[in-house]
């Protein structure tokens, strides 16, 4: 036992492998519940409904059992804990540090990082460099801004204040364990929750302990218990005394809870009150079966409902037939809550990156020169005038048919309808392209190749066939290409090429959307995986014509967070997930080869373009 006074936070760990934490106010509310205990009443012995602390968090549940977060409308399970922190630290002074993510709103920092900055904050620094601590980044408290070392991306960050977590005085325990124990200064027990959820939780285990069948949960339930208040001293300003909290020891500026214990331990939620030799009356898998377990979780859905929370189909934990509409989360806190043993399915877990490769297991592809390619802003060569790239690959029709021009909708036997600047063509003549043999106005051809990137080719407005060489707007940057010594999934018989784009910010040419306004690049370097197949291959080669061509990248909105003038992909698809596919861009995925030959070949880059480029 060490005794010392700490800052209490409760944390989630996310798909990425990292602990978040909850805010101050849901930490505050998980640690009464855990305070009062299995017999306290809060939370139905032992689930933490978050929606009574946020309402934004209104889907999850936190079974305290099994230190899991439950989300009830998609089934999701997440690892919790509950962490200790020197209480003169951020979270014991309720300061939040926050950076601007790209939609404009903020998100708060890991409470290590946090706590690492406000240290350097208080110290007066001018800047703190959290290389330190596995993070690439500079904070600049002179400019409020966070720098990345690599890119040298900037990006603001704010510092507020916001209630303190929890404090604790005394004797804390060297492992996480639920219920708190009596080494913790625990508040006055909360008055039992009346949420429908609780409710009927605590009416299973009622049910159980007697032997008989559950009661059905009320129709209308009582207002929601008053919140938890802070601990002594949440109210005192950013560094003043706490009261009589004591000063941890120097070494002790975080102490880490360790795994919690297993479900089926003495002493469970399942135990009878007033059971005194210390052994849990479990009660058998006969007890609840499944006609029992179909309509408890019939009775949850039915409170979801009501409680305005969606409810979606699953199956039953020992058999194959449909509980309907029961959900995943929350039946397994029925189980868990009856003694039962539950088996919980996490969710996959997002693998963007493959594990680490040095330099020496780094190899150049056979058959591709170097292993870099980079792009200038210089434009491809264009014809003389309009007029005269449009004469190599028309054909003029003197009696035109009698339908319309796909590009002004007017008839090809009328004059042209375009309104626009006027090119130097008379507005009634018409010609035909010679490979797909469409008919349109030459003056609305010459139009169009205007407003186009008059790189000396056109492209069918009606079928996409490409005269001449395509190229692209992409700007400036840099394209490598190598083989690392792991397989994707879908491939172990070979190696995997990878690809790394790198496009930095910068000013908008002649040729893109906003001439002279700047443009901004996000998510750079872009990693991108192929198998080293002879098709991957391949395909590789057919990037890097469309790399030089500048077809890979463009400038525009992007359709994922709306942000306009930034680089976006241009209908050329990549896999940036290496070992997953969670996003539907990674791998395994049978067909995506293919695909994106497709996507090339309408780019106008085919086998045939391979010796039209130098390699």
């Amino acid at each position: 036992m060490l005794l010392a006074s700490a800052a209490v936070v409760w944390e989630w760990l996310n798909e990425h492998g990292r602990w978040r934490p909850y805010g101050p106010a849901v930490s505050h509310h998980i640690e009464a519940v855990a305070r009062a205990g299995p017999r306290g009443g809060g939370g139905g012995g032992g689930s933490v409904v978050l929606g009574q602390a946020d309402s934004r968090l209104a889907p999850y549940i936190i079974d305290l059992h099994s230190m899991h977060q439950f989300r009830q409308d998609t089934g999701t399970i997440r690892p919790v804990r509950r962490s200790y922190y020197d209480p003169s630290s951020a979270p014991g002074k309720g300061v939040v540090w926050e950076w601007e993510n790209d939609s404009g709103s903020w998100t708060p920092y890991d409470m290590d990082v946090g706590i690492t900055i406000q240290r350097a904050y208080e110290k007066q620094r001018p800047w703190v460099d959290l290389s330190a601590i596995g993070f690439c980044y500079v904070i600049d408290f002179a400019t409020m801004g966070q720098i990345n070392r690599q890119t040298q991306r900037k990006r603001r960050v704010r510092r507020r204040l916001d209630m303190i977590y929890p404090l604790v005085s005394g004797a804390l325990p060297k492992s996480q364990s639920w219920p708190a124990g009596p080494g913790v200064a625990a508040s006055p027990p909360a008055p039992a929750c009346t949420c429908p959820q609780c409710l009927l939780v605590m009416s299973v285990k009622a049910a159980v302990a007697a032997g008989g069948p559950p009661a059905p949960p009320p129709r209308k339930a009582a207002p929601p218990p008053v919140a938890p208040k802070p601990a002594p001293g949440a109210a005192a300003p950013d560094g003043a005394a706490r009261g009589s909290l004591k000063a941890p020891a120097s070494q002790a500026s975080r102490r880490q809870a360790a795994s919690a214990p297993a479900l089926s331990s003495a002493g469970s939620a399942a135990s009878p009150p007033g059971a005194g030799d210390g052994k849990a009356s479990r009660p058998s898998l006969g007890t609840l079966n499944r006609s029992h377990l179909q309509r408890l979780a019939i009775a949850q859905s039915r409170v979801l409902i009501a409680s305005g929370v969606p409810t979606v189909p699953v199956k039953n934990l020992t058999g194959s037939s449909p509980v309907n509409p029961a959900l995943a989360g929350i039946t397994g806190i029925l189980m868990s809550a009856a003694g039962l043993p539950v088996c919980l399915t996490r969710p996959p877990k997002l693998v963007l990156h493959p594990p680490p490769v040095s330099k020496s297991e780094i190899q150049a592809i056979p058959g591709i020169s170097h292993t870099c390619r980079k792009t200038s802003k210089k434009q491809a060569k264009k014809g003389k005038t309009p007029e005269e790239v449009l004469k190599k690959y028309l054909q003029k029709v003197r009696h035109p048919p009698d339908e319309d021009c796909t590009i002004c909708m007017e008839r090809l036997s009328a004059p042209s309808g375009y309104k626009g600047p006027q090119p130097a063509v008379k507005p009634d003549l018409v010609g035909k392209l010679a490979k797909c043999g469409h008919i349109f106005h030459l003056h609305c051809l010459v139009a169009m190749y205007n407003n186009g990137n008059k790189d000396g080719s056109l492209q069918c407005p009606t079928c996409k066939t490409i005269y001449g060489v395509k190229t692209g707007t992409q700007p400036p940057g840099k394209m490598e290409y190598h083989i690392i010594p792991h397989a994707l999934p879908g491939h172990s018989d070979c190696k995997t090429i990878r690809i790394i784009y790198n496009i930095p910010p910068g000013v908008q040419g002649p040729e893109h959307p906003n001439p002279g306004k700047s443009f901004t690049a996000r998510g750079f370097p872009r990693h991108c995986y192929l198998p080293d197949s002879e098709k991957g291959r391949k395909v590789l080669k057919l990037l890097l014509v469309a790399w030089d061509r500048r077809l890979i990248f463009a400038i525009g909105t992007s359709s994922t967070t709306g942000e306009s003038d930034t680089v976006i992909w241009n209908e050329i698809h990549h896999k940036t997930e290496f070992g997953s596919n969670l996003t539907g861009h990674g791998y395994p995925d049978v067909n995506y080869l293919d695909n994106v030959l497709a996507e090339l070949a309408a780019q106008g880059i085919t086998e045939e373009s391979l010796g039209q480029e130098k390699d």
